[in-house]
């Protein structure tokens, strides 16, 4: 008996060891690319970075000003056309869904979810840009959208079914209807997870490039209009690093560091907002 529980221990110590070096060696690849983008881009950032317009191609300075705010306007674009229909969508998967259309709603999202981004914006090129007869934020957005509904509506269903279905019970038992509990109760249980969910899916969409190159494209100035081409950063570091001159190089690097910051700081958001909502927990 001694030597069983001598057994069970020296096991328990060897897979405790083992998951503390995995999880260790998992952190090296995001700890070395965090820390070689910021050593290179931290040299770049200045004032002007963030308020100044691009400078012509061969001259120093200048900033990404409007790729910064266009890179905003395109992931607010898509969080309004996609949130909405997402945690819509992911509610009537897990609430309502029942038989063939909700087998193929979840399929089709399960199949979106794992098309590559440049097929999508190849599609919005041919469906939108097309139509217009110009690259706009309009259509950057939608195809930014069309990434994001996917992961808002499947992460949307699978928090609203982790809700206990006793709460579900205990309130349609106290007279309120399916709706009113719906609102009321499951989603006031699952509203933590829900938005972790859109703001993970907002991260993932804030570095997409090639869907952009196909739709919103690119532009040296501020954003005019929803109908006209706009500037956002992972096109600004794709078009600069591709080119020989070592003040653009310079530039790309802090866009890489401005765009890792600014999906970290909406990740460590969403977090806050989840522990909040879950009460602290």
């Amino acid at each position: 008996m001694v030597a069983r529980k001598v057994k069970r221990k020296l096991w328990n110590r060897f897979m405790l060891t083992l998951t503390v070096v995995a999880t260790a060696v998992a952190l090296v690849p995001l700890g070395s690319i965090l820390y070689y983008v910021a050593v290179r881009g931290l040299p770049a950032l200045n004032l002007d970075f963030f308020t100044k317009l691009p400078a012509a191609v061969g001259e120093p300075g200048g900033g990404l000003a409007n790729a910064i705010l266009g890179t905003i306007i395109l992931v607010l674009l898509a969080g309004a056309m996609a949130v909405p229909l997402g945690i819509l969508t992911g509610i009537y998967l897990a609430e309502f869904g029942r038989g063939r259309l909700a087998w193929t709603v979840r399929f089709l999202c399960d199949v979106l979810t794992g098309v590559p981004s440049i097929i999508v914006g190849i599609v919005v090129y041919s469906t939108v840009v097309l139509t217009m007869k110009r690259f706009s934020a309009l259509a950057g957005g939608i195809a930014l959208a069309v990434i994001m509904l996917p992961m808002v509506a499947r992460t949307t269903e699978e928090i609203l079914r982790l809700v206990p279905q006793s709460l579900r019970e205990a309130s349609l038992a106290l007279g309120a209807t399916r709706a009113r509990t719906v609102r009321s109760v499951v989603l006031r249980s699952a509203m933590g997870g829900i938005i972790t969910g859109v703001m993970l899916a907002t991260a993932r969409i804030a570095g997409e490039t090639a869907p952009l190159l196909f739709t919103a494209l690119n532009s040296r100035y501020w954003p005019g209009g929803l109908t006209d081409h706009i500037a956002s950063l992972p096109v600004y570091i794709f078009t600069y690093s591709t080119t020989p001159y070592e003040e653009l190089h310079r530039l790309a690097w802090g866009a890489a560091l401005v765009l890792v910051v600014m999906v970290l700081a909406t990740s460590i958001a969403a977090r806050m907002a989840a522990r909040r909502l879950n009460g602290g927990r």
